[in-house]
């Protein structure tokens, strides 16, 4: 029978804590029963194992990401809309590195996980329709983009500009930089 309380949702709540404490290394089924106050097997009630609790995890970590940069751009449009969006993903991503580096950046089989990834990217095309790019000229710009957002977030978690320099300036200039995109993208086709 499974433990009062402990639903889908809060084994993935205790893999996120997990998760924020230890990193993507300290996920394991023996450390997430552990957070929930049971023993392994009892997750199984709950999860069918670690790849479809790292699946559920993808889910939440996307939506997550995709609610903090829809609420940044609200109400915003154009380079505004470009420039929040650019804000909000880069505080996801260094105010939670942990969880950032399991956000998948490639397709997934999951379609929950895909679906997740699709709402992702509905965001970005949404802020480059507004360019009037055509539907190609999007694709590139969103690939440009999230290659920008996706490098510039890694390289800073991962301790890589050791200059002295002020990142924050560094990341202005990404975000200047990547405000002519529509520059850009309309001349690639």
């Amino acid at each position: 029978m499974p433990r009062a309380g402990l639903t889908p949702a809060a084994v993935v709540d205790a893999a996120l804590r997990v998760l924020d404490d230890g990193g993507p290394a300290a996920l394991t089924l023996a450390a997430v029963a552990a957070q929930c106050g049971v023993a392994t097997p009892s997750l199984y009630k709950h999860v069918a194992g670690l790849p479809e609790l790292r699946a559920l995890l993808a889910v939440r970590l996307l939506d997550e990401l995709t609610t903090a940069t829809t609420a940044a751009m609200l109400g915003r449009s154009g380079d505004d809309a470009l420039e929040a969006l650019m804000i909000a993903y880069h505080a996801y991503a260094t105010e939670h590195p942990h969880r950032y580096a399991l956000i998948p950046q490639r397709p997934d089989p999951d379609e929950a996980v895909s679906a997740a990834a699709g709402r992702l990217i509905a965001v970005i095309f949404a802020v480059f329709k507004a360019y009037d790019l055509d539907d190609d000229q999007v694709v590139h710009a969103t690939r440009v983009l999230r290659a920008a957002m996706h490098g510039f977030a890694t390289l800073q978690v991962e301790g890589s500009f050791q200059m002295a320099q002020d990142i924050a300036t560094t990341h202005r200039v990404l975000i200047e930089t990547m405000k002519a995109i529509r520059v850009a993208a309309g001349t690639a086709s």
